[in-house]
């Protein structure tokens, strides 16, 4: 087995860690995990993949072993910082696997620099208003009205048995989800400051909606191959968002499966299955 390599790298003073797999003359995937997780969310595909692909999963900033900003924080920040790292680490084409916060990052790469993109795989990445969920409600009040009883009320999505439960609700059995992930996650999420961060980014994920509009533009004229594989029990994300995507690539494929949000944690091996066949086409 290709062995997995862990580094950082310093972007414009900033540290990003990432995780790297793969034969560098290998084509290239880089994957974009998502809240409240980090780079670790890939730990069970990357295996699967590695023989084929050179891969990149690094932790966005804030999140996992990366350098936390400061107050402020924005989708349009991290994807600028995110968008430099794969210039620094020599990605200048490349398929992209995007997944929650990931698929803001993702898309905006894909928006700004649509040559460089081969190839996009959305697991549970949202980009069309019918794929929002009511979970939603309370961060789409904040939205409205950003006081800070609305900001406050957003701590219970912050909570450690709330992490829990979106790694376990919606799995054909929880027994098989790992407590690895979800712990590691809330250690990190436990950190002096990453609150105040997150609830930014609950604020910020409003932009995310209003560039669905350019997203779907260009999945319209560039019709990028594109592979969704959706757990299809995600509390937050709707199987209509998967389905969206044929509306403007025709060509898309859809497959759903059994499980959650955190659909990797219990499907790593059919996934991975998935992309193996996608990928080469």
């Amino acid at each position: 087995m290709t062995p997995v390599k862990y580094r950082s790298v310093d972007i414009d003073g900033f540290k990003i860690f990432y995780r790297e797999a793969g034969a560098v003359s290998a084509p290239k995937l880089l994957l974009l995990h998502g809240f409240p997780s980090a780079g670790h969310m890939f730990r069970d595909l990357i295996p699967q993949l590695a023989d084929r692909f050179h891969m990149v999963a690094p932790d966005l900033p804030g999140f996992g072993n990366s350098d936390m900003p400061g107050r402020g924080h924005s989708f349009e920040r991290i994807a600028a910082t995110i968008d430099r790292f794969t210039e620094v680490v020599g990605f200048d084409r490349y398929a992209v696997y995007v997944f929650d916060y990931g698929a803001p990052t993702g898309f905006r790469l894909a928006v700004k620099h649509p040559d460089r993109i081969t190839a996009i795989i959305s697991q549970n990445g949202n980009a069309y208003e019918e794929g929002l969920s009511d979970g939603w409600s309370p961060i789409q009040a904040y939205w409205r009205d950003p006081s800070e009883a609305n900001r406050e009320a957003l701590r219970a999505f912050l909570k450690p048995e709330t992490t829990i439960w979106q790694y376990t609700h919606g799995a054909p059995d929880p027994a098989t989800v790992s407590p690895d992930g979800y712990s590691l996650d809330n250690f990190y999420m436990a950190r002096p400051g990453v609150a105040d961060l997150q609830l930014d980014l609950f604020g910020d994920y409003r932009t995310n909606v209003a560039l669905y509009p350019t997203f779907q533009t260009y999945f319209r004229t560039r019709k990028p191959p594109l592979l969704a594989v959706w757990g299809k029990n995600d509390p937050f994300f709707l199987p209509p968002g998967a389905e969206a995507f044929k509306r403007d690539i025709p060509d898309a494929v859809v497959r759903f499966f059994d499980t959650g949000h955190f659909a990797l944690e219990t499907h790593a091996a059919e996934i991975a299955a998935t992309i193996r066949d996608f990928l080469p086409r």
